[in-house]
């Protein structure tokens, strides 16, 4: 097989990991990533990389994600989904404009607090590890941006909505501080991610129809390295300044702005992710793996 990224369409149950490890073995990969984790709860585009994409997992783990998700009122939980121990029931009395005002509060920026059953680390530990021991330790909020929030269903107990949102963002620490605000309490009973940056889950496949594939089809579906990169401005090099960029050296390209650029060498060559400094000064970030196929697309 080759390089390249798979639109994953992850089914609930299962952890990112498992349907990496799967996707992985269709595929006779050895090295294999993701960018982006989606709880076992949780179903949707998971964006899985092979090979020498998996230097490219950065613009994908930066960039806006889109979820949609159902809210169950009335009940608060231990982890803030359908999977934890249910804390405290309460009488579901609100409206839909009570909703609607209290979506209101929460677009734009907020500070989060980041739930202990995350996979964020404190001390090296990921905070879930230490929630299932019964730690709770401090965190700290960050801020994050929500960029739409809108209701799409309102048929208490249950609200669904749609989300877009900046790296980082909580869905489930979403729907608990919304159930706050709404007086109720609320946990997040499905969720399912429907776009990261420029991917969409409906260009995704589930892993039963990638099992039922033949090898030449499972290659048709693997997006090729350049895919990656066409968020981010490019600076394109001849076969003298990737050299010269290969060996450590940095280079004075006229016209980049400053910021993480794709960096193309002739006929298209992905050679990787460079940082531009003001003045033109660009330095390699992730650089792909010189083969003998690329030797030979040059000669």
């Amino acid at each position: 097989m080759t390089d390249g990224a798979l639109l994953l369409d992850k089914p609930a149950g299962i952890s990112s990991n498992r349907a990496l490890q799967e996707a992985r073995k269709l595929y006779g990969m050895e090295k294999a990533g993701h960018a982006g984790t989606l709880d076992p709860l949780a179903t949707g585009l998971l964006v899985v990389l092979f090979g020498e994409a998996t230097k490219f997992a950065g613009p994908s783990l930066d960039s806006d994600k889109e979820y949609v998700a159902t809210l169950k009122l009335g009940e608060r939980t231990s982890t803030g989904d359908a999977e934890g121990e249910l804390l405290e029931q309460r009488p579901v009395d609100t409206s839909e404009a009570a909703l609607q005002l209290a979506l209101a509060r929460f677009r734009g920026d907020i500070d989060q607090l980041p739930p202990m059953h995350s996979a964020l680390k404190q001390g090296g530990v990921p905070l879930y590890k230490l929630a299932r021991k019964g730690q709770t330790v401090e965190r700290m909020a960050r801020r994050v941006r929500i960029l739409a929030l809108e209701s799409t269903r309102f048929e208490p107990p249950f609200v669904d909505i749609r989300v877009r949102c900046t790296k980082g963002t909580y869905v489930r620490t979403l729907a608990e501080d919304i159930g706050t605000a709404l007086g109720t309490g609320a946990h997040i009973s499905a969720l399912r991610r429907t776009s990261s940056g420029r991917f969409h889950v409906a260009d995704a496949l589930s892993l039963e129809a990638l099992q039922a594939m033949a090898p030449a089809a499972l290659r048709l579906r693997l997006l090729p390295l350049a895919a990656l990169l066409e968020d981010l401005p490019r600076a394109e090099l001849d076969a003298a300044a990737e050299a010269r960029l290969r060996n450590g050296q940095v280079l004075q390209v006229s016209g980049l702005k400053e910021g993480v650029h794709g960096v193309f060498g002739p006929g298209g060559t992905v050679i990787g992710l460079g940082s531009a400094e003001n003045g033109g000064v660009l330095r390699a970030l992730r650089l792909t793996q010189v083969t003998e196929k690329h030797v030979k697309s040059r000669a």
